[in-house]
């Protein structure tokens, strides 16, 4: 128990730092929000082409494809508040030697490389994803227990992906010169805006046995709506658990072939 009060101090004292610097070029948050409303529009407009012309993704209505755009546009703000600026630094402190620092502290080495820093440019994109979500929500008339039955598979999908990128950052330990991967990644997450019936079998097979989009953006959306709780609470928590673990297990084994920067 004090060990986990000591990692919560740890961890407001990191984000009360990061946001403090941030927080001196203010002119980055305007800039943020109208990037992620820019963005958000182009989405809702190119979703509005399809149902413009009586085509619907099979299994899906209107506002029922906009809960999926919301659950991505949420997603991808905690993306961009926790996992890009913490992740994507991995390469950079294998490349300059200052993982070395990190590894000599006293904590978890993987706690801190994942959420020493909070960035609030992501904000805006969880704001609008949110507000997209309970528009939808408020038009189908949706009951109150779903939202927290759907908030289980949020976090579930973000344990998910956090464990993806983290592992994919690991590699930076052998190979580098990673950023093309992870850009492959993100590629791969933009199909999440749409349902994944959307896309022919062989894509859904890929996004769901393959690369998990289908977990997170696609199960949350049903799982809001209703449809198939119980399976898909239990695959979605199966699946977050087990690449959590694995994630740090492979974290662990990285460090093996290591080589510190004074060596």
């Amino acid at each position: 128990m004090k060990k986990i009060i000591v990692y919560l101090k740890v961890l407001k004292l990191f984000w009360s730092t990061a946001i403090a610097a941030e927080l001196e070029y203010r002119l980055n948050f305007l800039i943020a929000v109208f990037s992620s409303l820019t963005s958000l529009t182009g989405s809702i407009f190119t979703l509005s082409l399809f149902y413009r012309t009586n085509y619907t993704f099979p299994g899906w209505s209107w506002n029922e494809s906009l809960i999926v755009l919301g659950m991505f546009t949420l997603l991808q703000g905690i993306s961009a508040t926790l996992l890009v600026p913490n992740l994507n630094r991995i390469v950079e402190q294998v490349q300059q030697g200052t993982l070395d620092f990190i590894l000599l502290k006293p904590i978890n080495s993987q706690y801190w490389l994942s959420l020493r820093i909070l960035s609030p440019w992501g904000f805006s994109d969880i704001l609008f994803g949110l507000f997209i979500i309970i528009y939808a929500c408020f038009q189908l008339n949706l009951n109150i227990p779903n939202y927290f039955l759907s908030l289980i598979t949020v976090v579930c999908a973000t344990i998910s992906l956090y464990s993806i990128w983290f592992m994919l950052g690991a590699t930076s330990i052998w190979f580098v010169k990673i950023y093309n991967v992870t850009e492959v990644l993100r590629g791969l997450l933009e199909a999440g805006r749409y349902p994944i019936s959307a896309y022919p079998a062989a894509y859904r097979i890929f996004f769901t046995l393959v690369v998990p989009v289908t977990f997170l953006t696609t199960v949350p959306a049903e799982t809001l709506l209703g449809r198939n709780q119980g399976t898909w609470l239990l695959f979605s928590g199966l699946l977050a658990i087990v690449l959590l673990i694995v994630s740090h297990c492979f974290w662990q084994f990285a460090l093996r072939f290591y080589t510190s920067a004074s060596s």
